[in-house]
């Protein structure tokens, strides 16, 4: 059916076409007749961040940036669905025209800047939604507010979403907010993580249900980047990372028309660099935490690919676009069979130090009660690493456990920050290549 519609939408501006496309899906789904346009898709359970996935194939963010139409997105079959960014306050975005597709590549550039209706409402619209599976939301910084002062912006948005989030992602990563990608290296990022990790831990007291943190990371970094940014994310006790948000590369697209339009570009030229970056993840993660693979899959075997390359979960945008609601199915027959033949992926097993138990055990009285995935050692899907055993390659699943040499947590007072780890550089390592 999509394929019939598609060359309507494509004569439309891109952006026109985005809304016309969800307000139909909405329209058909508050009739009852979405039924007649979605296949069903395949039971695929897994387990990540302590949750249980009914397959692995989810919404990324930018889609639904005000949680709008996340009953008509649900009936497509996804397993999660995440909506924003969102920020603390409504702002408008860039100027436009922001969207623009490149479709002899398959690709989609966007320099939309954030533009939402602010937290507020997407908390209001989230409130009245039936969907009841696994949520997540992405929370974002306003343009205006400087760098110096982004950590305000993310922990605002942290507590009013928190109480209606399955998960949070926390977006540093976007091309098109001035200076954002800054946040993603040395002491910035030092200090936003540990601000998200020590209030989440309040907020998971306030609350009684410990909400996982993800952060999104972009695919123009390098090997060290990657490598720094993966332990200081375990070290701060992140709970997943998203690989990746769009690029600012053009490779591959160089000669379209369009292809000079500034901003994020997505879609099939990005499949590719982002498999690269969940690829040299893994490795520097050591299973520490999960990955949330996305970035260009237009066909089943695409999401295959993330998955051996290390990912635990995948999601979708550009591809939606092109390929209309089947990519859902299709990617989700094909992780099935991934994990027919590796089941043992199906769930996610953490690997932790034992030097990461007094500040786990320093913090259980107060969330006893509570089910909190992934945070002490010992519990279900971790697997401690002892400390005479950090430099032996032991194995959780598929993945080595950490090197020795990589910074673990230690043990601080629940009501102060831990201090960096000793071998993280100072300075910005959000290096484009």
């Amino acid at each position: 059916m999509y394929q019939l519609v598609r060359p309507l939408l494509f004569r439309l501006d891109a952006e026109k076409a985005h809304h016309l496309a969800l307000n139909s899906l909405r329209t058909l789904n508050n009739w009852g007749l979405d039924g007649f346009l979605n296949r069903p898709v395949a039971d695929c359970p897994v387990d990540v961040m302590g949750m249980k996935f009914p397959n692995p194939v989810g919404l990324a963010a930018g889609l639904d940036k005000n949680g709008e139409y996340i009953d008509a997105l649900a009936g497509m079959g996804f397993g999660f669905i995440e909506v924003g960014t969102v920020t603390p306050l409504p702002q408008p975005g860039n100027p436009r025209p922001r969207m623009f597709r490149l479709t002899e590549a398959e690709a989609i550039i966007n320099r939309m800047g954030f533009n939402n209706l602010g937290v507020d409402n997407l908390v209001e619209n989230v409130r009245r939604v039936r969907y009841r599976g696994i949520l997540g939301i992405n929370i974002g910084k306003n343009a205006s507010t400087p760098n110096d002062r982004a950590i305000d912006d993310y922990l605002i948005c942290l507590n009013k979403v928190y109480p209606h989030a399955s998960y949070v992602a926390v977006n540093i990563s976007s091309p098109n907010t001035r200076n954002l990608r800054d946040l993603q290296g040395g002491e910035q990022l030092n200090q936003l993580l540990n601000a998200l990790h020590m209030r989440q831990l309040e907020l998971a007291d306030q609350h009684g249900r410990y909400v996982p943190l993800a952060i999104k990371i972009a695919p123009d970094l390098d090997t060290i980047a990657i490598r720094e940014i993966a332990d200081m994310l375990a070290f701060h006790r992140m709970d997943a990372v998203i690989a990746t948000n769009t690029t600012v590369s053009r490779n591959g697209v160089l000669h379209l028309p369009g292809a000079a339009e500034t901003g994020g570009l997505s879609g099939a030229p990005l499949v590719g660099k982002s498999t690269e970056v969940i690829t040299e993840l893994a490795t520097a993660l050591a299973s520490r935490l999960p990955i949330i693979g996305v970035g260009g899959i237009l066909r089943g075997d695409q999401g295959w690919e993330k998955l051996q390359a290390g990912a635990s979960l995948l999601q979708l945008y550009s591809g939606l676009i092109y390929k209309g609601q089947s990519l859902v199915g299709d990617t989700a027959d094909a992780c099935r069979y991934y994990f027919d033949q590796n089941p043992t992926r199906r769930v996610f097993q953490r690997v932790v130090s034992q030097a990461a138990e007094p500040e786990a055990e320093e913090a259980a009285p107060r969330m006893e009660s509570m089910d909190i995935p992934d945070f002490n050692a010992g519990q279900t899907g971790d697997v401690e690493v002892a400390a005479s055993d950090a430099g032996a390659p032991a194995t959780t699943g598929e993945t080595p456990a950490a090197d020795a040499g990589a910074p673990q947590p230690a043990s601080t007072p629940s009501d102060a920050p831990p201090a960096a780890p000793a071998s993280q550089p100072s300075g910005n390592h959000s290096r484009l290549v």
